[in-house]
């Protein structure tokens, strides 16, 4: 596999994974925003509101999460396809000197 593929996996990974944190970022803030302003125009509802959000925070919590561990799944797939060095060539192409009896 060329270095390219492999560099430009890892850009994608990370730019992949960035947009959904950034997405569940400002879901959780929306969500918050909401609340706090529903909480203000009725300070009565405040606790109803707060267990109506807990879920929701919840739930676009763990796409967060979800979306850490599938880009952690495909860097681990993509270092697969990295040969170390030193190993890419078929050892029996190497040729050995003979000794010569000195």
């Amino acid at each position: 596999m060329n270095m390219l593929h492999i560099g430009l996996g890892y850009l994608g990974i990370g730019i992949g994974a960035g947009m959904c944190l950034i997405g569940a970022a400002m879901g959780i803030s929306k969500l918050a925003s909401a609340a706090l302003e529903g909480g203000a125009r009725q300070p009565e509802a405040i606790g109803p509101l707060q267990t109506m959000m807990i879920i929701p925070a919840a739930m676009i919590e763990g796409l967060g999460l979800l979306a850490l561990v599938i880009a952690l799944l495909a860097v681990l797939s993509l270092n697969k396809g990295i040969v170390a060095g030193g190993e890419a060539g078929s050892h029996a192409s190497i040729a050995v000197p003979a000794e010569t009896g000195r």
